[in-house]
């Protein structure tokens, strides 16, 4: 099992003077669920180098048995100090590919052309491509080949309007996931505020929030037996 994991690389949580990036609980409880099951992972982002990890996924009051693993993982922590370049990455070379999110995303994968070519190939060759919390904003401008949203009549779902309201962001970032899944299309459904909760679509993973990282790798787990 090959695995690709792309992180976003931007750092500026919009006007506010504070810091964003990665959410470190998205993506250590899935990179451990996978790596334990024999999985090989490559890290990429949108410029390579060190993906910035935000503050707040950092924080005492964040932590959980796969991020205080990762706060001791050596391996880890180098592999997301040096993570490749997106567009050195080839679908071909993959089984899968997992979008962790924290804010960050909003702002580069979003928007970012190599990522959603590469989103757009993986879809194409049917492998399973999974994302959680804010990640689905990767799949904003990500089409089928037919040219229609690749979301459109797919049942999905992500970090909610009432979540982002309750985090005090509502106007602070460029959009909002549950609004952008359903205007392009998607069938988009959620559970309360801080439920875990993913859905599966075909070859199509996501998870609504930091709590429903592990379904989605449970998910991706099963989608690649």
């Amino acid at each position: 099992m090959k695995i690709l994991f792309v992180l976003t690389s931007h750092d500026k949580l919009g006007n506010t003077g504070k810091k964003t990036g990665f959410w470190v609980e998205e993506f250590a409880t899935p990179y451990y669920a996978l790596l334990d099951k024999g999985a090989f992972i490559t890290i990429a982002t949108p410029k390579g180098g060190a993906a910035p990890i935000d503050p707040s996924s950092d924080s005492p009051d964040a932590a959980t048995e796969a991020t205080n693993r990762y706060n001791k993982d050596a391996v880890a922590k180098e592999a997301i100090a040096n993570t490749r370049k997106i567009s050195d990455m080839n679908p071909d070379d993959f089984d899968a590919v997992f979008y962790p999110g924290g804010h960050g995303p909003l702002w580069d994968l979003a928007n970012d052309t190599t990522s959603i070519a590469l989103i757009e190939k993986f879809n194409n060759q049917e492998k399973p491509i999974a994302f959680v919390c804010h990640a689905p904003a990767a799949l904003k401008d990500v089409k089928n080949t037919d040219g229609t949203p690749l979301v459109i009549g797919k049942k999905v779902t992500g970090f909610t309007n009432t979540e982002e309201e309750a985090v005090g962001l509502t106007n602070v970032v460029p959009f909002l996931v549950e609004d952008m899944l359903s205007k392009n299309g998607g069938i988009y459904s959620k559970k309360q505020d801080w439920a875990a909760y993913a859905i599966q679509d075909k070859n199509l993973i996501t998870g609504q929030n930091p709590a429903s990282s592990g379904l989605v790798a449970e998910k991706l787990l099963d989608s690649l037996k």
